[in-house]
């Protein structure tokens, strides 16, 4: 299992998870409390509920460099 601690103006927001499964999405419950808390994208409002999904979501794919 790998894991991504994603941040969002130095605290921490999201984690996202890549097992046997495919890939989970997290928003961390601190930041869904916070009142600066922002969605790391258009797809992936805030939410308590986890997302998933067999393949990488297409905005963390985007941000991986080709080549």
């Amino acid at each position: 299992m790998r894991q991504a601690h994603i941040y969002n103006q130095d605290q921490l927001a999201e984690l996202l998870t890549e097992d046997e499964n495919g890939y989970t999405f997290q928003y961390d419950a601190a930041y869904i409390k916070s009142s600066d808390a922002k969605p790391v994208s258009l797809t992936l409002s805030i939410s308590e509920k986890p997302y998933t999904s067999l393949i990488l979501f297409p905005f963390f794919d985007g941000l991986i460099p080709e080549g």
